[in-house]
Order: C-alpha cells, then structure tokens, then sequence
C-alpha cells in the first residue's frame, strides 16, 4: 500500500476504486451542455439585467490571446499558430470593439476585482501590444486597488524587461508552463525551455514583486517515466513556485489535431501514471507543499491555502480562486462568460468573431440559461469542489427546499464513498473527508443530472 501522506491516507487500491472518467467541474452544467439556442441577444439580455441592478457582484474579466509561435503536440487550448505578428493589432481592435459593447450594457458602477491573460501564449504580444491591451482595459473597466490581475506565460517568450515590465502594468500573479524538464519529453512534445530558464524567469518574478506565482507540470506525457518525472519535481521544488498545478495528460487525438503527433508507443501505461501521480502528490506535500484540491497545491502561506482554510475557495474557468462570487466577463475567440444565472462562449475563429463585431453584434456562438434546480445543484457541486462543508439548513433556507427529500436519491448513490471514508454525512451536513478531497469530483458527478444525457465530451480521468 502506498500512502501520500498521514494525514490524507490514499492508497492505490482506493484510487482504482473510485478512479472513473468525469467533468472538472469549472462550472455547473458543464461547458458540453451548452447550445446555440442561447443566442447574442439573450447574453445581451442577462448583461442588460445587471445594468438596472445595484446589488451586483464585481467583474472578473478573461481574455482569451490565442496567439502561439510553435505548436506543443500535448495542447486542448483553442490557438493560433503563426510567426506573424502584425496579427496582433487587426485582434487587439476587436477586443476593443467586444469591450465597448460589453461596457456599454454593464452599468458604470461595476468594480473589477480580477483580470487573467490566456491563451495562446499572452507574451506572444510585444511590449507596447500589451500596454495598448491593459489601457483599453482600464478605459473600459473600473478596478479595485487590490485587484488580482494574472497572467499565462511561456517562458520561452520572457525577455529580459518582459517581467517588470508586466508588473508595471499592475500584474501580479504569474503562471508559468513548465509541463517536465526531461529532455527526452520536451521533444516528444516539442516544447524543449531549459531548467535555467524557467528558474530565471521566477526569480525575475520576484524581483519585480509578483505576489504569487504559478507553475504547470502535465504527467502521462510520452517518454515519461518515475524516474525522470521525480527529477522534475527535484527541479520545480528547488525554484519553489507559491503555487503548483499538477494536471493529468488527457491523449484525446480524436478531438485535437496536435495529439496526432504524439506517438501512442511513447505514452506511460494506466499503471506507471498512477504510480507517477501517487509520488508526486507525496513528494509535494513532503516538500511543505498543501494540497488545495483536484490538481492544486500551494504552499502554506499562499492567499490560495488561507481561502480554503477559511471556507472562501471558489472555482471557475480559471480553476480555483480567492475571489468571491463574481460576473465573469470572457473576452475574445472561444471565451466564456458567466452573467448571472447564465454561461455564454464566444465563436472559436477569429473570422467569424470578426464578422460578429463588424455587424455590431456580442460574438456569441452557445450558451446555457440555468434552472433554479441547475443553479442548487451548481451550489452543492462547487462547494464539494472545494471541499467545504455542504450544510443542509444553509441550502435549506436559500432555496426552500429540504434537503433530505429533495435529494434522497443522491444521498443513496453517495453511500459508497461514506463507507471507504472520502465523505461523512450527518443530521447537518455533508463533508469531504482529507483523503476525500482528491475524488471531489467523484462525489459531485452524484448531483449531476445531466451526465446521464448525450455528450459531445469526452471527459478525463479523475487522477
């Protein structure tokens, strides 16, 4: 039996039990549920809703830069994969044209507290196509002074002035794609960034004063083995990023064209992944590492931990976050809002988004209006994500239900994992246990009822 940690107690067998295939749950319903029925003039008409209101939540705002120079074989993201920069500018005059129409139906008294650069490889963009993005930002956007603003880089794109110069423009939180520094890997990825570059870039990180900053490592990519993957994690936990992000390689070649290149032969089998996962997890939290939830660790200080410790933790299309509550505002090809009880995702081409904005439209290809039934269960669901207490007088009051009768079915079907010890569940609530807390995604597909219903996804694996 292989144990993680004491205080968590996950053996294989454990995990074999309850390893199974389902969503990550960025959001509830999940993003495979939403169709082209929900148009541009209903995203309008939720947008132009919270215009009359004055209790609103605050903004948090994503931009999707899809702009990439190389192709990494292992990426789902939606990119664009070119060498030709003056692209940048026709992109960045229809991000302004989305930010005007949007600003335009929110109402002037909206604050944003959290802004986040994806793609693509946001540092694709030069020096002054950034500055000329974060001031049509401010023009259009009101922020807080604490406002967290975060960005995706490459580390192959930092120059010297790249990371002081981002933090002038008020970034402060930093993500780094670091994926596995074995050689051997890198070019059966073709993402070869050497261990010194990465290690520069975050120590120019803190030189430059960014508050927390965030390094993504893939396990099950091809030439992977134990051996090289914990000298990876030697690697990453002697640079010492605050946060780290450990996601579990799903080869879907059926879906992502990139994959193709990946030879199947190269791959890690089911067993040495588990085995490579297992280690890891115990070498992270051996290292001083805390275990935030599905794939995220932070240290312990990190606003990240302090959020879960005291019940704040929220997920969205970010992941986990600090922030509470918040209309997310998704800018660019294949964003996602959320506005209220609602989720829209643009068009995933820059041409049709174009043609969108030039016919004065919100570029909105599908999106999901949610029940009152979608947004309890979407409650339920996050907080187990988040592995907070699911407390029955709470829900109870807030949707005029009771509990017990209302999910009896559920209840049952949660069983199994009270008996091997992941959840309790007493006369006042559910809770997630310590080594429950890596099959939270298990346990909330129970509140799920749209997994039983056709699907365009293929969802990963939970480990």
């Amino acid at each position: 039996m292989t144990h993680v940690s004491t205080d968590m107690e996950l053996s294989e067998e454990l995990v074999r039990k309850f390893d199974k295939l389902g969503p990550r749950y960025t959001s509830y319903p999940t993003a495979d549920r939403f169709h082209a029925s929900f148009t541009e003039t209903t995203y309008r008409d939720y947008l132009d809703q919270r215009a009359g209101r004055t209790d609103n939540p605050p903004l948090s705002i994503y931009i999707h830069l899809p702009f990439c120079e190389s192709l990494c074989y292992f990426c789902a993201c939606n990119k664009i994969i070119t060498k030709d920069h003056e692209r940048v500018g026709e992109y960045l005059r229809y991000l302004d044209k989305e930010m005007a129409l949007v600003a335009s139906r929110i109402g002037s008294d909206r604050k944003t507290v959290q802004l986040h650069l994806g793609g693509g490889t946001p540092t694709f963009f030069s020096e002054g196509e950034l500055r000329q993005l974060l001031a049509m930002v401010r023009t259009h956007f009101a922020f807080t002074p604490d406002a967290e603003l975060g960005v995706e880089i490459d580390p192959r794109t930092v120059q010297p002035h790249t990371l002081s110069m981002l933090a002038e423009l008020g970034f402060n939180r930093n993500s780094f794609g670091v994926q596995d520094f074995d050689p051997a890997v890198q070019q059966a990825v073709n993402r070869i960034q050497p261990l010194d570059m990465v290690e520069q870039a975050v120590v120019e990180s803190r030189k430059s004063g960014f508050q927390s900053i965030n390094a993504d490592l893939i396990y099950g990519l091809p030439k992977q083995t134990l051996d090289s993957f914990s000298r990876t994690l030697d690697n990453l936990i002697r640079v010492s990023p605050d946060r780290i992000a450990l996601y579990n390689y799903a080869h879907l070649p059926g879906r992502f064209k990139a994959q193709r290149l990946i030879f199947e032969s190269d791959l890690p089998s089911a067993e040495l992944r588990l085995q490579i996962f297992l280690m890891s997890m115990r070498r992270l939290l051996d290292a001083g590492y805390v275990y935030i939830g599905l794939d995220h660790f932070s240290k312990p200080d990190d606003e990240l931990n302090k959020a879960r410790l005291n019940k704040t933790l929220h997920r969205n299309f970010q992941g986990y976050t600090t922030r509470s509550e918040c209309d997310l505002i998704g800018l660019g090809v294949s964003a996602i809002s959320k506005v209220g009880n609602s989720y829209s995702q643009a068009v995933r081409t820059v041409s049709a988004y174009y043609q969108h904005l030039d016919a004065g439209r919100l570029p909105i290809e599908k999106g999901f209006e949610l029940s009152q039934d979608d947004v309890l269960r979407r409650d339920i669901i996050m907080t187990l994500m988040c592995s907070a207490p699911v407390e029955f007088d709470v829900i109870n009051r807030d949707y005029g239900i009771d509990f017990k009768n209302y999910f009896d079915a559920e209840l049952l079907r949660l069983k199994p994992y009270e008996e091997a010890g992941l959840i309790t569940i007493d006369a006042s609530a559910i809770r997630v246990t310590p080594k429950g807390r890596l099959f939270v995604r298990a346990s909330g597909m129970v509140f799920d009822k749209y997994l039983g219903q056709p699907t365009t996804s293929t969802y990963s694996k939970l480990i």
